[in-house]
């Protein structure tokens, strides 16, 4: 499971599976196993913004700080996707 970072972000590892490669781009969140199950999905906009599609074992204070470190990091972020899917941003 890729990684964005290898440090963890308000403890949890922010990363993506290979099998959701074939969506737009997008951020699981979680501290134990790095997969789907369990974990909080935030789907990513062009401007860095994101939409909260699950929340997995996050507290809103977790959510709110995730979202707002995806907000400042998002274009690195993406060229770490853009390795691994040629899917682009989240647009709806």
């Amino acid at each position: 499971m890729p990684k964005y970072f290898n440090f963890k972000v308000c403890g949890y590892y922010l990363y993506f599976t290979s099998h959701c490669i074939v969506e737009c781009m997008h951020v699981h969140a979680n501290d134990r196993k790095l997969t789907e199950q369990g974990s909080a999905k935030f789907f990513v906009r062009e401007d860095g913004s994101s939409v909260l599609q699950s929340t997995g074992i996050l507290n809103d204070r977790e959510i709110r700080q995730i979202q707002s470190f995806i907000a400042e990091n998002y274009r690195e972020m993406y060229l770490k996707w853009s390795q691994f899917s040629d899917e682009g941003f989240y647009r709806a």
